[in-house]
């Protein structure tokens, strides 16, 4: 009995005409499908009853047997046997052919596999197979050569020769002259010869001969005989899967398939009519040339020729096009299902639900939860059985709400949004229900979401079985999703009225009514606040009591910080307790980003269930103050600068002179255009800064930008002060600066400058959306079976890490690359020589701190690039799990974790190409196009020239041509550099192997040779960096490292004395490490083999893993020459066990967790008490 957690591994290969006869329970003789008189199959054609198992359950065709009591009777008179219906889904036919024909994929597939073999071009195997032309299968004593083609004219002359001299030679064509060759192929033979024509040959013949020794070497090793690609029987897959189905019309709708199959059955009837009647040659080979293309267009159609079309010209969807694409098998029902127990409804903010906890309607929680009440109406003696249960459900009895209370209690549902761009996109809450038919969703998590509520939609799933609820509880409940796995940041910062309510709150207004007060308690200051006395801005003193007796202290703040601090724990750093024992952690005023400090400083300190806590009180005190505050905004709070009117005026007069130096000639246009931008930009930047100082700090636009609620002082510099440059369509700036704002009004002119940006703006994002899903769907594909697999993998190889400086600036600080890695050597101050932290250790945030104080500028750390563990990684060398501020789990599928990481923010990347005023081919690709760029591997637009080796520069420059020349003691290069170049070192200056000689982009592949792989894995980090922090986006190194692991995970071979690789092969490191280990063991020579760095979709390709490769791209390619190496695939990475349906290899279906039971009472209770929200205070 096959059962599916049983197996280990899947092999496919091709197909022996002896094993699709074994598969089948019949031949198809008939192309007819069914009767349309009766409805039902017709006997032998393609819906056969009798091959392929009864329509309906338990019932033969003629209706002798019926029921099930007959069960597995096989009918006297139709010969159906009695079974469940469902064996049609299952069970195949064959159809018998006249004459063989040729497998499409591969004769036509690239390269030909057919070809490779009989050393044939692919034109001259098609001419044979389509009965163009004639090909020698035996010589014997003639004039021919093996393997000659001959046209009709030759053939006949061949033949009159062969009358005269009586040397006879066979020839024929089709499939069978195709057949006959691959018979008298001797495999072992073949590959000796090959062997010794590699070792002789060079250029391209050797590129030939290794391409025709991998297909002779698949053929050898996996048991495959190649007269297989020529196929005598054609199976028929089950009918079920090919269905046909009656309209309302009285129409049928069949699937393509169907027609397909009946073309090959009629035209293979045809054939055996006219073979039995003896019809003459050209006649028989018109028509086996027609079966040959019905096979074709049945297996791949469109492949050759112009496709088959069904009414309105649509082109026949054939077996293959059923597996590829998004919309193929593998794509559309194998790595995604439909689910049951689920729904979707429209969003909106529920304010009032605590962090875990979601609104669910009522009516949806009644069908989602239909089978629990059911069973618990029953329990509890409401009906008598089931039966009755469903009535009582369906009429929507009292006694229903009741008992769906008490089953939704502990049950959390999880909840998605689609597009689900990172693990956040799902997470688990409490249900609670609620009246009307929106789900209600708490505002803190609409960040993970990316939800707002103008009419966004969220999908509800019910997790059923104890195992998955438990799952949902303690991994996926809201609590436990704090943190951002990208960069281990807060993402349930509060936003918008949340961070405006805790600022008005926070605020210190001098001169406020009461300040100065002294209260004698907390409560006699709430007390005056309500009753008008004091505000909530002034500076007062109040009052504490010691509980223990001791003496009571006077603390000195805001009223509204007393307010705000009363639920935030007094513990979180902020304020040193040894100097300052009493007094208010949070002392200052709160914008968003002091709010995400508190945060992390509360998750770190407390975990994540206080913070939790924490987070539903600054969500209520938000809310309230933000109403309280009453901040609106008028046109009147946008101030336009006195300074305005005179700085432009200055502005004009300068540009005018610029003008007047142009035309007399002094510079030129470039130049003229460079300066009158800058003027423009420097008058821009003066008006923003007179706004800014002119306006109020209670203004409430200013507090809006200030306190990071919404806006930015960008956009308040287009409302009060000038709008200044604006770029065109191309990306070049136009001239021409808006000197209005919006409060002003635009001119005519300038509204037609403002519009090309804002369409070109909203081009781009449409572009970038479906960019970005590409680009994460294929790093997704190349890091899914990257799993932590180890403990340790125990390498003393690591990376040493610096700041990322580009120039002066700083792309990366050194804090942000160590925290949460392990050491790989002692941290010593280098002024006292004191260990700040022992090798083997993790840093966390005080030792970097601690680290950079003491002067420590670059360090060796445990790396994902050097981890030793095979097909994952270990757990020292990725350090902390960003998600949870822990060390990573064994287990954890930190390969999909990346991927998101990386993908998620793509979408907020530009897009556009800068261009560096004019000149030519400086074009620096920037945004998304650069990430893609950097992470295919592909040579990049305005390459740079960089140097190959260490040394000094001169640069010598004449007429003709500028030439830089870098040499040190032993040797030296000449670079001649191209018209247009920017030269960027100077003569006399020091610079290293792989530096850059000109302004541009390096191709990586370049400092792979010069560098080596850690050369190339800092240059890729390095820049991919760069985009997404200009951006101001912030990723962990190690997301990015686990991609470049991957793309670095391949070598190629070079030579292998003992033959047993064949040189240009792409193979695993790890698979070259073991074999070259045993090899030395065993005291022969090692492989040699040199790193390759692939482009992304190449590593997703040159994967071991063929299931996952096949649904990624190039299916029939992937498959194809999987089948001819008998490939197996091990189920190692997630996709491969996804799509045969087993749990994934990762998380708690790892081995190692297998049999851990789970105790399911205890752990409702423990959630119970951690989650209960303590009741705050509320003031009114």
């Amino acid at each position: 009995m096959f059962e599916l957690n049983n197996f280990k591994s899947i092999r496919i290969s091709l197909a022996a005409p002896d094993k699709i006869r074994q598969w089948s329970r019949g031949e198809v003789k008939k192309p007819e499908t069914i009767n349309y008189r009766t409805l039902k199959p017709e006997k032998e054609g393609l819906f056969c009853e009798k091959i392929f198992g009864p329509t309906k359950d338990w019932e033969c065709h003629c209706g002798k047997y019926k029921r099930v009591r007959y069960k597995g009777v096989i009918c006297d008179r139709c010969g159906v046997e009695v079974t469940k219906s469902k064996v049609r889904r299952d069970r195949m036919g064959h159809i018998e052919l006249a004459a063989p024909v040729s497998h499409i994929w591969y004769f036509k597939g690239i390269p030909s596999r057919m070809g490779l073999l009989l050393d044939m071009s692919p034109r001259s195997l098609e001419k044979v197979l389509y009965f163009a032309a004639y090909v020698v299968t035996d010589a014997g004593e003639s004039h021919l050569t093996h393997k000659q083609i001959l046209t009709e004219k030759e053939f006949a002359e061949a033949m009159e020769h062969a009358r005269k001299t009586g040397n006879y030679f066979k020839a024929s064509m089709g499939a069978e002259a195709i057949k006959i060759l691959l018979s008298q192929i001797d495999l072992e033979e073949l590959n000796e010869e090959l062997r010794q024509r590699l070792a002789d040959s060079s250029g391209q013949k050797r590129v030939r001969t290794i391409r025709r020794l991998e297909v002779v070497d698949a053929f050898r090793k996996s048991g495959n005989n190649p007269e297989w690609m020529i196929m005598d029987v054609v199976p028929v897959i089950p009918p079920d899967l090919r269905p046909m189905v009656q309209l309302d019309g009285g129409r049928f709708a069949t699937s393509d398939l169907n027609d397909l199959y009946r073309r090959v059955i009629n035209r293979n009837n045809r054939l055996k009519r006219l073979l039995d009647l003896g019809a003459p040659d050209i006649i028989v080979r018109n028509e086996k040339r027609m079966l040959q293309e019905s096979v074709d267009a049945l297996i791949d159609n469109g492949r050759r020729g112009k496709p088959v079309t069904g009414p309105g010209n649509r082109p026949l969807k054939s077996l293959s096009d059923m597996l590829k694409g998004k919309q193929g098998r593998f794509r559309q029902n194998l790595l995604g299902k439909r689910v049951d127990y689920s729904g979707r409804s429209v969003i909106v903010v529920g304010p009032e639900l605590a962090f875990h906890q979601c609104g669910l309607p009522k009516k949806m929680a009644l069908e989602l939860f239909k089978p629990f009440v059911m069973k618990n109406l029953v329990a509890q003696g409401h009906a008598h059985n089931i039966k009755s249960a469903k009535r009582m459900v369906e009429k929507v009895r009292p006694e229903v709400w009741d008992v769906l209370e008490e089953v939704i209690k502990n049950h959390p549902v999880l909840l998605n949004r689609a597009p689900t761009l990172h693990r956040l996109g799902i997470q688990a809450f409490e249900p609670t229900l609620v009246e009307g038919k929106a789900i209600k969703l708490h505002p803190l998590v609409c960040t993970a979401y990316n939800a707002d509520f103008d009419g966004d939609q969220m999908a509800v799933h019910v997790p059923l079985s104890d195992s998955a609820q438990e799952e949902a509880r303690s991994l996926m409940l809201s609590p436990n999703n704090i943190l951002a796995p990208k960069d281990g940041q807060p993402i349930t910062t509060p936003t918008q009225d949340m961070v405006l309510g805790t600022y008005y709150l926070t605020v210190e207004i001098p001169d406020s009514q009461g300040e100065g007060m002294y209260f004698k308690d907390y409560e006699e200051m709430l007390m005056a606040y309500y009753t008008g006395k004091v505000n909530l801005h002034a500076r007062v003193k109040v009052r504490f009591k010691q509980e223990d007796g001791q003496e009571n202290h006077t603390v000195e703040s805001t009223v509204g910080r007393f307010i705000f601090n009363e639920s935030i724990p007094q513990d979180l750093g902020f304020v040193d307790r040894n100097k300052d024992p009493h007094g208010l952690e949070i002392d200052f005023v709160c914008d968003k980003k002091a709010l995400g400090r508190i945060i992390s400083k509360c998750f770190r300190k407390h975990g994540n269930y206080a913070t939790a806590k924490m987070l539903d009180y600054i969500k209520f005190m938000g809310f309230k103050y933000s109403t309280k505050g009453a901040i609106t905004i008028a046109v009147s709070d946008m101030e336009v600068p006195k300074e305005k009117a005179e700085l432009i005026k200055e502005a004009e007069e300068r540009v005018d002179q610029y003008e007047k130096v142009f035309r007399r000639g002094l510079i030129s246009d470039d130049e003229r255009y460079e300066k009158v931008m800058n003027v423009w930009e420097e008058t821009t930047g003066k008006v923003t800064d007179a706004l800014m100082e002119g306006l109020d700090s209670m203004n409430n636009v200013f507090i809006m930008a200030q306190s990071g609620a919404r806006g930015s002082k960008n956009q308040i510099r287009q409302l009060g002060g000038m709008r200044g440059l604006m770029s065109n369509a191309s990306g070049h700036t136009v001239e021409v600066p808006i000197k209005s704002n919006f409060r002003e009004g635009l001119t005519v002119l300038e509204y037609f400058i403002s519009t090309h940006g804002a369409r070109k703006g909203l081009a781009d994002t449409a572009l970038r959306t479906a960019d970005s899903g590409y680009l994460t769907r294929r790093l997704v594909d190349v890091s899914q079976d990257v799993i932590i697999r180890e403990d340790d993998c125990g390498t003393e190889e690591g990376i040493t890490v610096e700041a990322f400086k580009d120039g002066k600036e700083v792309i990366e600080e050194l804090y942000d690359r160590l925290v949460g890695r392990y050491l790989l050597e002692d941290a010593i101050d280098t002024k006292t020589g004191a260990v700040i932290l022992e090798k083997g250790k993790m840093v966390l945030e005080e030792d970097a701190e601690a680290m950079i104080e003491a002067g420590i500028e670059k360090i060796k750390i445990r790396s994902i690039l050097n981890c030793k563990t095979k097909y994952g990684i270990c757990k020292v060398c990725y350090g902390r799990n960003l998600a949870t501020g822990k060390q990573v789990e064994v287990g954890e599928a930190v390969g999909i974790i990346a991927a998101q990481s990386i993908g998620e923010p793509g979408t907020q990347l530009t897009m556009r190409t800068f261009h560096t005023g004019g000149v030519a081919g400086a074009d620096i690709t920037q945004g998304l196009p650069r990430v893609e760029e950097l992470f295919e591997a592909r040579k990049p637009k305005g390459l740079a020239i960089i140097s190959e080796i260490d040394g000094y520069v001169t640069v010598q420059e004449n007429k003709k041509k500028r030439e830089v020349f870098v040499k040190n003691g032993e040797e030296e290069k000449e670079y001649e550099i191209p018209y247009g170049s920017r030269i960027k070192v100077r003569d006399g200056q020091w610079i290293e192997a792989a530096d850059e000689i000109t302004e541009g982009s390096v191709n990586p592949h370049d400092i792979l040779k010069i560098k080596g792989v850690i050369g190339v894995q800092n240059y890729i980090i390095k820049e991919v960096q760069r985009v997404y922090r200009l951006q101001g986006v912030d990723i962990n190194d190690k997301h990015i490292e686990v991609i470049v692991r991957q793309m670095l995970s391949k070598t190629k071979i070079e030579e292998d004395p003992q033959a047993a690789m064949l040189p240009g092969a792409l193979e695993s490191i790890y698979t070259i490490d073991e074999m070259n280990a045993l090899r030395e063991k065993e005291g022969t020579e090692e492989v040699k083999g040199r790193r390759v760095l692939l482009g992304i979709t190449k590593a997703s390709l040159a994967t071991e893993s063929f299931l996952s490769a096949a649904s990624f791209q190039e299916t029939t390619r992937v498959l194809t020459e999987a089948a001819i190496k008998g490939k197996e695939d091990f189920l190692i990475g997630l996709k491969e066990n996804v799509i045969i349906g087993k749990l994934i290899p990762a998380g708690t279906g790892m081995e190692k967790y297998k049999n851990i039971a789970l105790d399911m009472e205890s752990d409702v209770e423990t959630m119970e008490q951690s989650i209960e929200p303590e009741l705050v205070a509320v003031d009114e």
